[in-house]
């Protein structure tokens, strides 16, 4: 366990290094220069476990072990590493690493497996340069129609395969997987909030990722001079966003059953201190554990954003992203309570209030995802934490779990 724990230490130190914000948090945007560090290192040390290395066309990473059944479908493990700007250093690499210490003691075991053992490193789960999120699950699951990623462009007007090339990575190689070669994807990640840390149990076995949406708004007014425009002849687009802003927490407390109301991005046009914005374009992103209360408050800001379509102002509402809750696999849910019991860890069943590649694949596959404690329940900060001990406890169910799945032996 100690040398496990160091390990883990060892990569998740290795991987926060590769930011383009340093002492101020990981900022790792996809297809970035720190995208091809931590690209670089994973990759590496996939192949220090024997793993054959590949990259798909939208650059998601792939380390596999043969199985001895020709052509059988892969367990996968892993996570994403890219991040949100100024985040963390766990969210999404604690995943990968998880799974390349699974490879790791398949290796030192010498363990052969009847099925193969995929480590998997997805890129923009988090959404945070192309938007949407999950755009490596949702690319190799079909979700993302070339078309659609095509026409992907960052804020700086840069596109997704502009991007790619830029870092070496070729689009034009195959970017959707068969869902028969998938046997299984299993998944850590850390909490994210305080409940395993305020029941003081290490691992989290979830049963059910919240369903959620994403609505990217567009509010069109009219420039003015700020001294010169009277009040009653303004399209002011940042006044009318903020109207509609202000009244989107009351729709979620309406609604209630858990239902959370997020504005994550506002950008205003031109930007200037004395003219009167003509443009805004914001975010809005709706999660609940229900369908019924996801579609309910999507239809409520759609109606209440479009009352705002008047006195020239126009707007409009896109849908980049919309994902129902999902129940995970419960084979697997037991597969993994059992190996717990084994081992003798502690765990307790848990939903996931945040969305993660895990919801994508559990329509495509058997699925299964859990969660160790975050610090304070913190995370997409700095500050953000969780214990290489529970990492480690993680790491060894995952481990047995893949050893059941692949139906793993000693050569």
């Amino acid at each position: 366990m100690e040398e496990l724990k160091k390990r883990i230490e060892s990569h998740i130190s290795a991987l926060s290094q590769f930011t383009a914000t340093p002492q101020k948090g990981t900022t790792r945007l996809t297809y970035s220069q720190e995208d091809l560090q931590a690209r670089n290192y994973i990759k590496e040390k996939m192949k220090e476990c024997g793993l054959a290395v590949r990259e798909d066309g939208l650059g998601n990473i792939f380390g596999k072990l043969e199985g001895t059944i020709k052509d059988a479908p892969s367990v996968l493990v892993g996570s994403h590493f890219d991040s949100v700007p100024n985040g963390g250093s766990y969210d999404g690499p604690a995943g990968v690493v998880a799974g390349l210490e699974v490879a790791a003691l398949f290796a030192q075991r010498k363990l052969k497996p009847k099925y193969p053992l995929e480590v998997i490193a997805l890129i923009e789960e988090e959404g945070a340069r192309f938007g949407g999120g999950l755009m490596g699950s949702r690319g190799m699951t079909g979700l993302l129609s070339e078309e659609d990623f095509k026409n992907l462009k960052d804020q700086d007007g840069i596109s997704a395969e502009e991007a790619m090339v830029k870092i070496g990575l070729d689009p034009a190689l195959p970017k959707i997987r068969d869902p028969k070669t998938m046997k299984a994807f299993l998944e850590l990640h850390i909490e994210q909030g305080p409940i395993l840390e305020e029941k003081n149990i290490p691992i989290g076995v979830v049963e059910a990722i919240v369903g959620l949406t994403q609505l990217d708004v567009t509010v069109a007014g009219l420039a003015g001079h700020a001294g010169t425009t009277p009040m009653d002849r303004r399209s002011d687009a940042l006044v009318t966003a903020a109207t509609i802003i202000s009244q989107l927490p009351g729709l979620a407390a309406e609604e209630g059953e858990g239902t959370v109301i997020t504005t994550g991005r506002l950008n205003v046009f031109p930007n200037g201190a004395n003219v009167i914005p003509d443009k805004t374009v914001f975010t809005i992103d709706i999660r609940s554990g229900k369908e019924e209360n996801v579609l309910n408050v999507i239809q409520k800001t759609k109606e209440l954003i479009q009352s705002y379509n008047k006195d020239g102002i126009e707007i409009t509402i896109d849908q980049p992203l919309y994902i129902q809750p999902k129940e995970l696999s419960k084979d697997v849910r037991s597969l993994l309570k059992k190996k717990s019991g084994e081992l003798g860890i502690p765990y307790c069943s848990i939903n996931s209030g945040a969305g993660h590649d895990a919801m994508v694949f559990s329509d495509f596959t058997d699925v299964g995802l859990i969660f160790v404690p975050s610090k304070d329940g913190l995370s997409h900060c700095p500050e953000e934490w969780s214990d290489s001990h529970h990492l480690a406890q993680a790491v060894e169910i995952l481990f047995e779990t893949a050893k059941s799945l692949t139906e793993a032996e000693e050569d």
